[in-house]
């Protein structure tokens, strides 16, 4: 790896992006010319809505698809040029669970082992310590199928560290899991990261998984990249609190309700910002617990109706919200995704 000068320190870059395009044959422009940079051992993120762009990227990063123009590199390596190298140091776990079925746990991770090439005792102690990280030991011999979609999703994550890769890619790893399992997903991915160093690449639709576990997040959308930071910047660059409004379904003779509130809230001061949400309004406003009875008056002589209110610090929801002009809803896939595609067994 390369070093560069990144934040004013020294640090080995571990992925390098610039301008990256990627156009469909079909004329869709997927990737508009973002570029990024990731450290060695970070927790990077990639957060947005499904067609934002986040799993277009991660297949172009692990060489899984062509670029239609700009630069990529992994662990300092061409993704066109070195993809080999490169898919010998990464793992990669896509959304569907990758396993065999037929096999039990263990056999699924030998399987792998020896797909990477390895083989013998220090294959069979690679396997033992895997099952012992994602708590599958009770289950190593039970065949996989009577595995719950939690169990599949960890030992799929097992199988992408089998050969012990420097960087590691999640595309969207906990979409469909119930929220418990999350979390010990969550939990399994820090002790990779901080205990054993591994860069960790993850695309998620989930807040509270980049908020909980990266260092450095970047917020795409249609394609673009339209903030970058840790999370605890992004939210300070917010600098207010945020107001929830909610309308009743009447209008006013001056228009609807939204539009309206909007005119009077332009005039009221404390307010830096208005941004139009499903149901109503969020203004943003320094100290926006004291600014609740100045509205509340305001809307009463305008004779609008407010049917929720509510006040809250800043977030990475309003963050999204404020470059986006909408808000993140992550959309649970069907649950038979979990176990849809299997290896083909070699007999």
């Amino acid at each position: 790896m390369r070093y560069i000068q990144y934040d004013s320190v020294s640090k080995m870059v571990a992925i390098q992006v610039e301008n990256l395009v990627m156009t469909y044959g079909d004329g869709t422009k997927a990737v508009k010319g973002i570029s990024f940079g990731v450290d060695e051992g970070e927790f990077f993120g990639f957060l947005g809505p499904n067609g934002a762009g986040k799993s277009t990227t991660i297949k172009i990063l692990t060489t899984l698809l062509r670029k239609t123009s700009g630069s990529v590199k992994v662990a300092g390596h061409d993704v066109e040029h070195d993809a080999q190298t490169i898919r010998k140091l990464i793992g990669v776990q896509m959304q569907d669970t990758v396993i065999d079925e037929d096999l039990t746990g263990r056999e699924n991770l030998m399987l792998q082992g020896h797909l990477q090439s390895l083989h013998g005792e220090d294959l069979r102690t690679r396997v033992n310590e895997l099952l012992k990280i994602v708590d599958l030991e009770g289950a190593a011999n039970k065949r996989a199928a009577y595995y719950s979609g939690g169990m599949k999703k960890r030992l799929d994550l097992a199988s992408t560290l089998v050969h012990q890769p420097r960087l590691l890619f999640l595309d969207e790893p906990t979409t469909g899991l119930d929220p418990q399992t999350r979390a010990t997903v969550w939990s399994y991915l820090k002790q990779l990261n901080q205990e054993q160093g591994i860069t960790i690449f993850i695309t998620t639709q989930y807040l509270e998984e980049v908020d909980r576990l990266c260092r450095r997040l970047a917020i795409l959308d249609h394609g673009e990249i339209v903030a970058k930071g840790s999370p605890a910047e992004l939210k300070q660059e917010i600098g207010a609190d945020a107001i929830t409004l909610g309308f009743g379904n009447g209008t006013t003779g001056n228009g609807t309700a939204r539009e309206k509130a909007k005119q009077i809230l332009t005039g009221l001061s404390g307010v830096t910002n208005i941004v139009d949400a499903d149901g109503g309004v969020v203004v943003y406003a320094k100290n926006g617990g004291f600014m609740v009875p100045d509205i509340v008056r305001a809307f009463d002589g305008a004779n609008i109706r407010l049917s929720s209110i509510g006040v809250s610090t800043p977030t990475l929801d309003d963050v999204f919200l404020k470059h986006t002009g909408r808000r993140i809803r992550p959309e649970e896939l069907d649950k038979s995704r979990g176990s849809g595609r299997m290896f083909s067994r070699r007999r």
